[in-house]
């Protein structure tokens, strides 16, 4: 195995070539298909598109939908163009999309109509009223200036925006050669994807991710599973994340095989997509495979083509572990650990371990990675089974977070190593354990949510005098959000007003799903909050051991 130099254009462009008429791309519940080759055309098209629009190098596009059939053509239009695509959250709000498109400096967004619980149209229009009034490509908005262009996925028309139809059309008057000089000056080391990131400090950051850094996780990622050109990846997890865009996609780029796609999650669509195309593996949370085996209709469908795959994005109960290997025939699951600024992927249990290796641990660093325990004190490596922070370097490290060199230092040491936040400990057989976190970071069913953002979000309510956000142990989840809210003298508030006061501005998983009201937090000597303590306190109040 050696580091591959290949940009995302230059991945797909291969496979195009090299075996033109396999699918690549399959929606089985609607029997969409597209071989390399048919997708890379429409890639092409899209590209060009995309340059009539005044889209060029180093610019930032926004990609706020679902796994809708053109998510991945926007990303390889935008990659072959040297573009940035900035890959949106699909359960952001008004307040969560306005401060990603002003922070980065976005010059197109292109949207679906949104999900179930909120309209992107709607949510555009509020953030955007000029554009009802706006010429197609000549949006001049006062609060976001930088931002030119909105891009509707798909047919229908909205006042303002193009559409998917439309961009593909103005592309027709670009010519192959204008396509190629772009092309050409894109380097694998240039960053292709930025995916946002919440931290300690409750603002979110622009994650510079490189064609180097992506491609490369995910061509190992397969290497750890036994991928080859014959494998069909079922991929429900969501493309926005890192799971989704580079553990599944660059996984099947990297290795020519099939990817099946799932729009949005849906359990009997998961499971009748692997049953009708005979997937060989299947990605995904833990609450995803749990709600796979407890469909009503799981027993009506044929699974026995999966080998393997990969359950991650928060703790693998062992009990689920193995049902999947018995029930679903994934007889080597394996686990990746990492985060959005790591690619994400440092660890991966792979096909030759144990089944408790894989059930217990996060397995070895990726190839041509360096992970190591470190002492949070004093940066020391730390010694066998001995607890400290995880840390890693090499290609898998971000080029940084966007526009915020500060940040970046925090994280990155002068010696290269990308500190995780979390901690761990190596066993003697070289792999690795999550042992806790130094962050108070909440993950509920594989969503990162960083109580400092919730908080800074609760103290603008009248009312509230003081906020904790911490995580409440979730069987169903692992942890949901649990706020303790101090009120002003005087003030009265109830539960439904806090969650109330959260809904259409936050992301529906980030509101709290359970609200305490007290009269003091528990200190440290030195005046510390012990959060430790407050998830203590939850269990007591909600009656849990």
């Amino acid at each position: 195995m050696e580091l591959q130099e290949r940009t995302l254009g230059q991945w797909l462009e291969y496979w195009a070539a090299t075996t033109p008429d396999k699918e690549y791309l399959v929606y089985s519940d609607r029997d969409l298909r597209f071989t390399w080759k048919t997708f890379n055309e429409r890639v092409d098209r899209m590209a060009k598109g995309m340059l009539a629009i005044g889209i060029t190098k180093g610019m930032h596009v926004g990609l706020w939908a679902t796994n809708v059939p053109d998510w991945l053509t926007f990303l390889f239009a935008g990659a072959k163009i040297g573009a940035v695509i900035v890959t949106v959250n699909t359960n952001y709000k008004q307040s969560e999309l306005e401060y990603l498109v002003k922070d980065s400096d976005l010059h197109t967004l292109c949207i679906t109509e949104g999900v179930f619980d909120g309209s992107y149209i709607d949510m555009v229009y509020t953030m955007l009223p000029e554009l009802k009034n706006s010429q197609r490509g000549f949006l001049k908005s006062e609060r976001f200036p930088e931002i030119k262009n909105v891009v509707f996925i798909g047919q229908e028309k909205y006042r303002g925006m193009y559409n998917t139809a439309e961009l593909l059309l103005l592309g027709e008057n670009i010519s192959n050669d204008c396509l190629s000089a772009a092309g050409e000056s894109v380097n694998c080391r240039d960053v292709v994807n930025m995916q946002y990131t919440s931290g300690t400090t409750g603002f979110p950051k622009g994650v510079m991710l490189t064609h180097h850094n992506i491609t490369n996780n995910g061509y190992f990622t397969g290497e750890g599973m036994g991928f080859t050109a014959e494998d069909k990846l079922c991929c429900c997890v969501p493309l926005f994340h890192c799971f989704g865009v580079v553990l599944a996609s660059m996984n099947v780029l990297t290795h020519g095989c099939t990817q099946v796609m799932v729009e949005r999650f849906d359990p009997l669509v998961v499971l009748a997509s692997i049953h009708k195309e005979r997937c060989t593996a299947l990605y995904g949370v833990p609450t995803m495979f749990i709600a796979e085996l407890n469909h009503p209709m799981f027993g009506m469908f044929d699974l026995t083509s999966l080998r393997t795959g990969i359950m991650a994005g928060s703790l693998c109960p062992e009990d689920v572990m193995r049902a999947v290997t018995d029930k679903m025939h994934i007889t080597h699951i394996t686990s990746v650990y990492g985060l959005t600024e790591s690619s994400p992927g440092m660890t991966h249990s792979t096909l030759t371990d144990s089944f408790e290796e894989r059930c217990t641990t996060v397995g070895r660093e990726y190839p041509f990675t360096q992970v190591a325990v470190l002492n949070p004190e004093t940066g020391e490596a730390c010694g066998t089974d001995e607890q400290g922070e995880i840390c890693c370097r090499g290609y898998l490290v971000m080029k940084g977070y966007y526009k915020n060199p500060e940040a970046t230092a925090e994280v990155i040491d002068a010696g290269g190593w990308l500190h995780s936040g979390d901690l761990g400990v190596r066993d003697a057989d070289g792999n690795y354990r999550i042992t806790g976190r130094i962050k108070d970071m909440i993950i509920r069913g594989g969503e990162n949510i960083y109580p400092r953002e919730i908080e800074d979000f609760l103290y603008k309510k009248e009312g509230i005098k003081d906020v904790q956000v911490v995580g409440v142990a979730s069987e169903k989840y692992g942890e949901e959000v649990g706020a303790f809210i101090i009120l002003h003298e005087g003030a009265t508030m109830s539960e439904e007003e806090v969650k109330d006061f959260c809904r259409g501005q936050i992301a529906r998983h980030k509101i709290p799903r359970y609200v305490f009201f007290v009269d003091g937090f528990p200190l440290t000597g030195s005046g510390k909050i012990q959060k430790f303590k407050l998830r203590e306190l939850s269990a007591e109040l909600l009656g849990r051991s």
